[in-house]
């Protein structure tokens, strides 16, 4: 899967997810105060990355994101890491 394919498909689950305008989610923006994410909501947010890339979440995985790029970064890391088993 290319990266621009991969952001492009996480910025439409979390705009429908979360309910917010895609245009609010841009790679600098932070990803708790743009979400609105309270301690639910991240097992909302784990739920739609294993249902949308197949792979599994760790709450610790979280630790050190802050922006949506900080985000992006992990989720393509981990779905490079799927791709080579």
């Amino acid at each position: 899967m290319e990266i621009k394919e991969i952001i492009q498909k996480t910025n439409a689950f979390l705009a429908d997810e979360f309910e917010v305008s895609p245009e609010s989610i841009t790679p600098e923006a932070d990803l708790k105060a743009t979400l609105e994410l309270d301690s639910l909501d991240y097992i909302d947010l784990v739920v739609a990355i294993e249902n949308n890339f197949g792979f599994k979440v760790k709450p610790e995985d979280f630790q050190g994101i802050v922006t949506f790029q900080d985000f992006y970064n992990y989720v393509i890391e981990r779905v490079k890491q799927k791709e080579l088993v």
